[in-house]
């Protein structure tokens, strides 16, 4: 499989998912500069990942300049046609500044920069990033972010779990959904969604740094190890 991982100015996340990607599960990964324009020159890729970061500084609006780097036409083709996209933390937010996944990611309720382990409570387990997690399951799987309160109207929201795009909701270490587990006063802990197609997700939490042994947490290695379903 192979993959290709955007880099806008800004990004700092790019690294840890090439070696996730690369190193960690084997799969060929090469980086995108976000002034590419096509994608032709990198061959057939699997899937595409949009890293966390602050992309041009989250300078207007986080993800609002970076969704028309010159790249991004491309990104939305690659979905539209079907390919696999995901975007994690700055690329959550990006994706949604897109249009290619619904709502909106603001600031945190208490407009602080939070940076810590969660627990998620898996909504959706039949996608292309989570099928590898067991039913009822309990992931930890740290945040760093200072915009990641997903919201969306409430005329869209019974469409978004109709149509089965909640993929993680924000809970305790027992899957109980507690105001205090709510970090960053998400709509419904709302923590990742995904497309009408299942083909496009986002997620504000890093599974990337929890993937491996060494980084103490191998939570994050399951939706990695989904991935490899996607062509078999």
């Amino acid at each position: 499989m192979k993959f290709g991982v955007v880099v806008f100015p800004g990004s700092n996340c790019d690294d840890d998912m090439v070696h996730v990607l690369g190193s960690v599960m084997g799969f060929d990964v090469v980086k995108i500069w976000h002034k590419e324009k096509s994608l032709d020159p990198y061959g057939p890729l699997d899937g595409i990942v949009l890293p966390g970061g602050f992309s041009y500084g989250d300078y207007l609006r986080s993800g609002a300049i970076a969704r028309f780097s010159d790249i991004m036409p491309e990104v939305v083709r690659f979905a539209n046609n079907g390919g696999l996209v995901w975007g994690i933390c700055n690329g959550f937010q990006i994706l949604c500044e897109a249009g290619l996944l619904p709502g909106v990611l603001l600031p945190n309720e208490d407009k602080k920069f939070i940076c810590k382990n969660v627990y998620l409570q898996t909504v959706n387990y039949n996608t292309a990033i989570t099928s590898s997690i067991a039913e009822g399951q309990i992931l930890k799987i740290p945040i760093a972010h200072a915009d990641g309160r997903y919201f969306i109207p409430e005329n869209e929201v019974n469409a978004l779990w109709d149509n089965e795009q909640v993929l993680f909701r924000y809970c305790d270490e027992n899957g109980q959904l507690t105001d205090e587990s709510n970090v960053n006063g998400s709509l419904y802990h709302i923590a990742g969604v995904c497309n009408k197609n299942k083909n496009v997700f986002g997620m504000m939490p890093h599974p990337e740094r929890a993937a491996e042994d060494a980084l103490g947490n191998t939570d994050g290695h399951l939706l990695f190890e989904a991935l490899l379903g996607v062509h078999s």
